[in-house]
């Protein structure tokens, strides 16, 4: 039996599958090859043992051993630690993969959060709001044009700050967001054409259709 267990919701609303974060421990499980299985925590009813391994009641988190892990960034951290095709060996490569796992998490999805809330819940009219989010949520994406126009991925090859930050835009692209962004466009479609983020994909989905 592998200790490696990714725990996620045992079923999800139509609207956020596929995007619901396990998507990006089982995408660096699969590039990294790593022996994992799957276990389901309930959606509807959140009770102590779930607050005990996630205190903000959600999902997902893995367990390794007797270790419990939750939020993606640092499950995928955890990870890059049992793999060279998440995390390079050497120390110049290891800041970079680090500093940007933080700049997908910190600079880039606190813009593009808020700005996919008010696109689910319909407020996307002519308000200040909506116009603070876009906003703020367009400067940062120009940021990124810039870098992504002259390199494939974040750091020199795929990592894992690539899975977060391919997954914080692609919630974005999913919107069209992304439209006046071509070279993040283009990336987001590089990674999401890796094998491994079809599985995870495939996986996830099939997940939640058989609780349905």
């Amino acid at each position: 039996m592998t200790n490696l267990v990714l725990t996620t919701f045992d079923w999800a609303p139509d609207l956020p599958r596929g995007y619901v974060r396990d998507l990006r421990v089982r995408w660096a499980l699969e590039e990294a090859g790593l022996a994992y299985r799957v276990e389901s925590t309930p959606f509807r009813d959140r009770g102590a043992a779930h607050f005990a391994h996630q205190p903000f009641g959600q999902a997902p988190w893995l367990t390794d051993g007797d270790l419990s892990i939750f939020e993606s960034g640092a499950i995928l951290l955890h990870l890059a630690e049992r793999s060279a095709v998440l995390m390079p060996a050497d120390s110049r490569g290891r800041a970079e993969v680090v500093e940007w796992v933080f700049a997908a998490l910190n600079s880039v999805e606190m813009a593009s959060l808020p700005w996919t809330i008010f696109q689910f819940s319909g407020q996307t009219g002519d308000t200040p709001a909506w116009a603070l989010m876009d906003g703020f949520l367009k400067a940062r994406l120009g940021h990124m044009e810039a870098v992504l126009a002259g390199r494939d991925w974040l750091a020199g090859t795929f990592s894992a700050a690539d899975i977060l930050m391919a997954d914080v835009l692609r919630l974005v692209d999913r919107f069209d967001g992304l439209a006046a962004f071509p070279a993040c466009r283009a990336y987001v479609a590089r990674a999401t054409a890796r094998p491994a983020f079809i599985k995870a994909h495939a996986d996830q989905m099939a997940h939640f259709a058989a609780a349905d």
